[in-house]
C-alpha cells in the first residue's frame, strides 16, 4: 500500500470516530445536557449538514493551493473542532463544535479521493478509494465502539479528548507520509463545468438519496438495540464493533466488485440495502438474528461509498476535484436527511423501529434515480454512435 494512502486512512480513522460516536453516547450527551435523544440524534445530521455546506466551498477556496497543504489544514480545522466538542457545557456548544469538525470532513474526502486515486493503477481506482475510506470503516470496529466505552465510562466528553489525539496522529501522519510531489492545483472554472453535466447530477441524487437509508436507521441504533431489542446498555460497544466489521468487509469487497463492474454493483447494493432494512423492522425483535441484521446493514450500506465516489468522478472525468467534494456532501445531506426522517417518524409516535421503514422508502427511491441514471446514459451512447453513422 502506498504510503500516501496510508496516511488518508489514518486522518479518515480519526474524522470517522468523531462522525458517529454520538450514535452511541445517545442517552448519555442527552441525559447531561438535558435534552431529548432525538435531539441528541441531530448532532449526527448537524454534522452531517456541517459536511453538506462546507465542503464545495472550502473546495472552491483551497482549489489552488498545494493539496498536500490543503489536507493538513484541514486535519487542524478537525482538530479544533474536537477540543471544542470535549469542553462543550452546553447542546449548542457541542453542535458547534461538531460542525466545526465536519468543515474538514468533505473536503478532505473529496481532496483525499482524487489524491487516492493519483497513486494507483489506473484499473485499481475504486481500491484506493476504498482503502482510503478503510479508516473510516476502521473507526466504527475500534474507534467508535471504544469511544462509547470511554465515554459510558468516564464520561462522554472523555470520548472527544481522545478523538483529538487521533487527529493529532492523521495531522503527524499526512505531514510525514504523503509526498510532495502531490501538488496538482485544479482550475475553479474547470471544476464548476463538470455541473453542466446532467449525469453528474444524477450522480450526486444517487448517492444522496440512495444511501440515507443507511443513516435513517443506524443514527438510532442505540435506542433500537436496547429498548427494542432488550440488549442492555454496556452491550453498544461490542454491537458497534460487529456493525463496524461489517464496514471493513464491505467497502473492502464492493471496491473489488467495482472495479470490474461499476454500474451492476451499485445497482446490487442499494437492492440490497433496501431488502436489509425492511429485514430489519422484523428481527429486531429476535436478539441473535438482530446482530446479523446489524452486520449485514453496516457491510451493504457502507459498500455503496466507494463504487458511488468512483461513479461520481468518472462522470466529472477531466476536473473531478469539486464533484468528488460535493459527492462526500450528497453522502451526508442524504445521512442528515436520514436522521431527520427518522426522528420525525419517532416523534409522531411510530416508535424506534420506524426509521428502518423509513430507510427502506427513501434508499428505494435511490435506487430508482440509479436506474433512470443507467437508462439515460445508455440513450446517449446510442445516440451518439447513431450521430457518429
Amino acid at each position: 500500500m502506498p504510503l500516501a494512502l496510508l496516511a488518508l486512512a489514518i486522518s479518515a480513522f480519526a474524522i470517522g470516530t468523531t462522525e458517529f460516536v454520538t450514535t452511541g453516547l445517545l442517552q448519555d450527551i442527552a441525559h447531561d445536557l438535558s435534552i431529548t435523544i432525538p435531539q441528541a440524534g441531530y448532532l449526527t445530521s448537524g454534522y452531517a449538514l456541517g459536511v453538506v455546506v462546507s465542503a464545495p466551498i472550502l473546495t472552491i477556496l483551497l482549489a489552488r493551493f498545494n493539496r498536500k497543504h490543503t489536507l493538513v489544514f484541514l486535519i487542524l480545522l478537525f482538530i479544533m473542532g474536537s477540543v471544542i466538542s470535549a469542553q462543550a457545557e452546553t447542546f449548542k456548544q457541542l453542535m458547534f463544535g461538531r460542525v466545526l469538525s465536519a468543515f474538514c470532513h468533505g473536503a478532505f474526502f473529496g481532496i483525499g479521493a482524487v489524491v487516492a486515486t493519483t497513486v494507483v493503477a489506473p484499473n485499481k481506482k475504486a481500491s484506493a478509494i476504498a482503502l482510503m475510506f478503510t479508516g473510516l470503516t476502521l473507526a466504527n470496529v475500534v474507534g467508535v465502539p471504544l469511544g462509547t466505552f470511554f465515554g459510558q465510562n468516564f464520561g462522554w466528553r472523555t470520548a472527544f479528548w481522545a478523538i483529538t489525539l487521533l487527529g493529532i496522529l492523521g495531522f503527524i501522519g499526512l505531514t510525514l507520509l504523503v509526498p510532495k510531489q502531490i501538488s496538482e492545483r485544479s482550475s475553479i472554472l474547470s471544476e464548476l463545468a463538470v455541473f453542466k453535466r446532467p449525469q453528474v447530477w444524477l450522480a450526486l441524487m444517487m448517492t444522496a438519496v440512495g444511501f440515507s437509508g443507511l443513516l435513517a436507521s443506524f443514527a438510532y441504533i442505540s435506542p433500537m438495540m436496547t429498548e427494542v431489542a432488550g440488549f442492555a446498555p454496556e452491550n453498544l460497544a461490542w454491537i458497534l464493533s460487529i456493525y463496524g466489521i461489517g464496514l471493513v468487509i464491505g467497502n473492502i469487497v464492493a471496491a473489488k466488485f467495482a472495479d470490474k463492474a461499476l454500474i451492476p454493483t451499485i445497482l446490487t447494493l442499494l437492492t440490497l440495502l433496501v431488502l436489509v432494512l425492511v429485514l430489519f423492522t422484523y428481527t429486531i425483535h429476535i436478539k441473535p438474528l438482530a446482530i446479523i441484521t446489524v452486520f449485514l446493514l453496516g457491510a451493504i450500506g457502507f459498500g455503496t461509498i466507494p463504487p458511488l465516489q468512483m461513479y461520481v468522478m468518472e462522470k466529472a472525468a477531466g476536473a473531478p476535484t469539486l464533484a468528488s467534494a460535493a459527492n462526500i456532501s450528497a453522502f451526508n445531506l442524504g445521512a442528515s436527511g436520514g436522521v431527520w426522517l427518522g426522528g420525525i417518524a419517532i416523534n409522531a409516535g411510530y416508535g424506534f423501529v420506524s426509521p428502518n421503514w423509513i430507510g427502506a422508502i427513501t434508499t428505494g427511491v435511490g435506487l430508482l434515480i440509479t436506474i433512470y441514471a443507467v437508462r439515460q446514459k445508455r440513450t446517449l451512447v446510442l445516440e451518439n454512435g447513431s450521430c457518429s453513422k
